[in-house]
């Protein structure tokens, strides 16, 4: 049985990097997004907190996540990221959001 994963949390950045953060991951967005296996990546500002930058991956199984990995490029900055709070789950089950 093949398991989905998602991977999400949130790190913080400086206020005045976020911008420059969520920039230097763009071509590693565009990338995953075209990988195989991939169903949704986004790297994107939080709407309310200057400083926090919310992660969302969703891959097809924990295979086709490694297989990104493995070929990932790095991102565009070095931007320090502090209080990173980002955490893997093996779906077991999904459905519509309010069943």
């Amino acid at each position: 049985m093949t398991v989905a994963v998602i991977v999400a949390g949130t790190v913080h950045v400086e206020p005045s990097e976020r911008d420059r953060f969520v920039e230097g991951h763009r071509d590693i967005v565009e990338q995953s997004r075209r990988a195989p296996g991939c169903l949704d990546v986004s790297i994107s500002p939080d709407p309310v907190d200057a400083g926090r930058v919310n992660i969302f991956e969703h891959w097809e199984s924990q295979e086709t996540l490694d297989a990104w990995r493995a070929v990932a490029p790095p991102p565009t900055t070095s931007i320090d990221a502090r209080d990173v709070q980002v955490f893997k789950h093996d779906i077991a089950r999904s459905g519509p959001p309010f069943d």
